[in-house]
C-alpha cells in the first residue's frame, strides 16, 4: 500500500505526481530530492533505494534517467514497492514507446489515466500492458524517435534499398502506423551483466553472469511463438551434460512460457503479451573468458609522490568494440593532486580526479577488440603514507557496453510464429551481424536470428 507516486527529472522537476491517500505532506517530492542530492549518511555515495525521513518511507528507482518514487507511512515490503516502480516504468514505456521527460510531458493525460488504473487508493490493481488496453482509451502522442541517439551497429536493419533505424522498437504498443496500419513485429534481445573479481596478479577470483532474454511484441492476435535456444544447453547439476557448451546454474521463465518440449530440444513455446517482458532470466557461475583484462601497478616515487599505471586489454574479436568504458579507482585519502599521461594519439579519452571522494576516473569512448590501452597517473600526497600503498588504493572497477557480444554463448537459434495465416504479413527485414544474417522466412514465418542486440556490463 503506497500513499504517493511521483516522477522527478534529474534536475528535481516534478513531472508526474499522484496522491492516492492524503497521508503524506504535499512537499514530499522536494524533501525527497534534497535528501537524495545531498546524501551525507555513511560518507559519500548515492542514497539507498529505501530510506525514512520524518516517519515517511521513500522508495525510488532510476528508470531512463528519471526518478520513480513512492511514499508511504506504513510498513510495506521494500522489494514489492521497488518492483512496482519498475513495472510502472515498463508499462508507461510500452504505451509511450519512448520513456523520457519530453514524452511524459506530452502524454501527461495518458500517464495519469494509466496510474489511476494501475493503482487504486494505494493498492495495486494490475501492471499488465495487455489488460490495461481494455481500460485505457487515450492515444499516445508519439515522440519523434529520429531525435533519439543511435543505438550503434545493431540499430540499422535492411529492407531492400531502405534503411530502418533500430528505434523502431521504441514505438508504442497501442499506436498504429500512419494510415491506420499496424506492423506485426517482434524484437528479441539477450542482455547480460557480468561480475568478475580479479586479484592483484590478474587471476580471476569470482565470476558470474546474470542474463535476460528480453522480448517486445507488436504482434496482433497474440499468436503462439516458438523460440529455440542452444541444443547443447545444460541447466543445473541435475541436468548436466558432458557435451554441453553452455551450462547455466539456474533460470526462471515468464508465466506465459510453456516448457513441454524444453527438455527435448531446448524450445520454448509462449503466447507473448503485448509490450516488453523477460522471457527467461538465468545465472551462470561456470568459468568463462571475461571480455577485458585490467591490471594496476602502484609505485612510490618519493616521500610524497607515487605513480599509478593502469592497463586495459580487450579480449574479444576485433570485429566487436566496447562503448562508454569507465574505469574507476579509489586513491589514498591523503591524495591532493593527480596529473595524467595518456598514450600519444588517443582520441575520445577523458580523465578526472574526484577530490571529494578521492577517486580516479578514466573514460574511453571506444575500445576495439584485441587492443590495449594504458593510463599513467602521478599522485601527490599531503603527508607521508605509512604502510603498504597498495592497501591504501583500489580496488578498480569497470563499466562498459559491448553490442553484438555475450560471454555465456547462449544464443537464440530461431524464433517461429506457429500460427499461419494469409492475413498475417509480418514485416520482413535483413540484418548483417558479424558476417552472418537474420531474416524472416516468407513461407514459414520463421525468424532465423542469432542475437539482435547484446549489452554487457562489468561491475566491481
Amino acid at each position: 500500500m503506497i500513499s504517493q507516486f511521483f516522477v522527478l527529472s534529474q534536475r528535481g522537476d516534478n513531472i508526474v505526481f499522484r496522491d492516492y491517500r492524503g497521508e503524506v505532506q504535499k512537499g514530499s517530492a522536494e524533501t525527497f530530492f534534497r535528501k537524495v542530492k545531498f546524501w551525507k549518511e555513511d560518507g559519500e555515495g548515492d542514497a539507498p533505494p529505501v530510506f525514512n525521513v520524518d516517519g515517511v518511507n521513500y522508495f525510488h528507482v532510476k528508470v531512463a534517467g528519471l526518478l520513480f518514487v513512492a511514499t508511504t507511512r506504513v510498513n510495506v515490503s521494500p522489494s514489492l514497492v521497488l518492483e512496482l516502480l519498475q513495472r510502472i516504468g515498463r508499462v508507461i514505456k510500452d504505451y509511450l514507446g519512448v520513456l523520457n521527460e519530453d514524452s511524459l510531458r506530452k502524454n501527461f493525460v495518458l500517464v495519469y489515466e494509466l496510474l489511476d488504473e494501475v493503482i487504486d487508493f494505494g493498492y495495486v490493481q494490475t501492471t499488465s500492458t495487455e489488460v490495461l488496453k481494455s481500460y485505457v482509451f487515450n492515444e499516445p502522442i508519439v515522440v519523434d524517435a529520429a531525435r533519439l541517439p543511435p543505438l550503434g551497429p545493431a540499430s540499422i536493419f535492411m529492407q531492400g534499398t531502405k534503411r530502418m533505424p533500430g528505434t523502431a522498437i521504441t514505438k508504442s504498443v497501442v499506436a498504429t502506423e500512419p494510415g491506420g496500419r499496424k506492423r506485426d513485429e517482434v524484437f528479441v534481445d539477450v542482455i547480460e551483466k557480468i561480475s568478475v573479481t580479479f586479484n592483484s596478479s590478474g587471476f580471476i577470483l569470482t565470476s558470474e553472469i546474470d542474463g535476460t532474454i528480453q522480448m517486445k511484441s507488436y504482434l496482433t492476435g497474440n499468436p503462439e511463438i516458438r523460440l529455440a535456444l542452444n541444443e547443447d544447453l545444460s541447466i543445473g547439476g541435475s541436468d548436466y551434460r558432458s557435451s554441453a557448451a553452455v551450462i547455466l546454474d539456474d533460470c526462471n521463465f515468464h508465466e506465459s512460457v510453456h516448457l513441454d518440449n524444453f527438455d527435448v530440444d531446448r524450445t520454448l513455446t509462449l503466447v507473448p503479451p503485448d509490450g516488453e517482458f523477460p522471457v527467461m532470466n538465468y545465472r551462470m557461475t561456470q568459468s568463462f573468458k571475461p571480455p577485458f583484462r585490467i591490471n594496476a601497478l602502484i609505485e612510490e616515487t618519493g616521500s610524497l609522490k607515487a605513480e599509478v599505471i593502469i592497463k586495459v586489454r580487450a579480449e574479444f574479436s576485433s570485429s566487436v568494440h566496447a562503448n562508454t568504458v569507465l574505469v574507476q579507482m579509489p586513491l589514498p585519502t591523503f591524495t591532493t593532486r593527480v596529473s595524467f599521461e595518456l598514450e600519444p594519439g588517443v582520441v575520445g579519452n577523458t580523465t578526472d580526479f574526484r577530490e571529494a571522494n578521492k577517486r580516479l576516473e578514466w573514460g574511453l569512448k571506444k575500445i576495439v577488440g584485441g587492443s590495449e590501452h594504458t593510463l599513467r597517473a602521478k599522485l601527490t600526497f599531503s603527508q607521508e603514507l605509512h604502510g603498504n600503498i597498495m592497501k591504501e588504493a583500489g580496488p578498480l572497477s569497470m563499466t562498459f557496453t559491448i553490442p553484438m557480444y555475450n560471454a555465456s554463448r547462449l544464443q537464440v537459434k530461431y524464433l517461429q510464429i506457429a500460427t499461419k495465416s494469409k492475413a498475417r504479413n509480418p514485416y520482413r527485414w535483413w540484418k548483417i551481424l558479424n558476417g552472418e544474417h537474420a531474416f524472416y522466412d516468407e513461407d514459414a514465418l520463421t525468424l532465423e536470428c542469432l542475437l539482435k542486440r547484446n549489452l554487457i556490463l562489468l561491475g566491481p
